[in-house]
């Protein structure tokens, strides 16, 4: 409640690539935001679509997944950290300390605050074997739970995460399937999760709604190759499992189930 005794919602949005927009009262956080695609050219291309700018008022937090530049947007978290604070998961905190970036490092399961908001890295796993290095983010508040799942694959942790956190109102899931090749990391598998993973994961997690969300900007064929059909493969996959698919464009609103339910 506000001190004049209104109920907060919990407003989510639907940033670039894997960013998401949390904002509850006057606290507003940003996760994986990306507005940089420039180190990206050389293995995922050049984007289809250019990226809107990611407003940063004073006191603006951000939190990151790991440290691929997708992900971590070196100059934009360094801009977020002049006036608001940058989580990320305890092993990376020193990389971002070398970069000039003040960050709090969080162990894994480990809780902190954010104004009304209450922040948790938890699993996810790298295709690259840098498992420690990445997380998913739990965020709860008015009552509400997200996960932001990062750049993960599927693992076998979702079981335990749900367990231990869920279940979820929104699962914001990374759905591009990715078939990566670049040298010392050739797979003819996904190495993200593909639409139907993305979807098993979130009924696993019990969320009510699944976002897709890391597909669609990049596809650089042979080192970066999209999975085809991802929309439609990802709504026929929620449908089947019960789930509210979420589709929506960059900068949009993702609708939050009600409270309670």
């Amino acid at each position: 409640m506000t001190s004049e005794g209104r109920t907060e919602t919990l407003h989510l949005r639907r940033l670039a690539w894997a960013g998401v927009e949390i904002s509850l009262g006057d606290t507003r956080l940003l996760i994986d935001p990306l507005e940089h695609a420039e180190p990206l050219a050389p293995v995922m291309g050049k984007p289809r679509r250019p990226l809107a700018p990611v407003d940063t008022p004073a006191g603006t937090h951000a939190l990151i997944t790991h440290l691929h530049p997708d992900h971590y947007d070196r100059e934009l978290i360094a801009r977020i950290a002049r006036t608001g604070t940058v989580g990320t998961h305890l092993p990376i905190a020193p990389t971002l300390t070398e970069d000039g970036i003040e960050v709090i490092g969080q162990k894994r399961e480990h809780a902190r605050r954010i104004g009304p908001l209450t922040v948790t890295p938890v699993t996810s796993l790298d295709w690259r074997g840098e498992e420690a290095d990445q997380v998913a983010w739990v965020v709860e508040g008015a009552g509400q739970r997200i996960i932001h799942c990062g750049d993960t694959m599927w693992h076998g942790n979702w079981w335990q995460i749900a367990r231990d956190h869920g279940p979820f109102d929104v699962a914001f899931v990374p759905v591009n399937g990715v078939i990566a090749r670049f040298e010392g990391y050739e797979a003819n598998v996904p190495v993200t999760m593909t639409p139907e993973h993305a979807v098993e994961a979130a009924a696993i997690l019990g969320a009510t709604t699944a976002c897709a969300m890391h597909y669609g900007l990049f596809n650089n064929p042979p080192t970066y190759v999209e999975q085809p059909d991802i929309e439609e493969r990802f709504r026929r996959a929620a449908e089947a499992r019960g789930i509210t698919a979420v589709i929506v464009d960059d900068g949009s609103p993702v609708p939050v189930p009600s409270a309670g339910r």
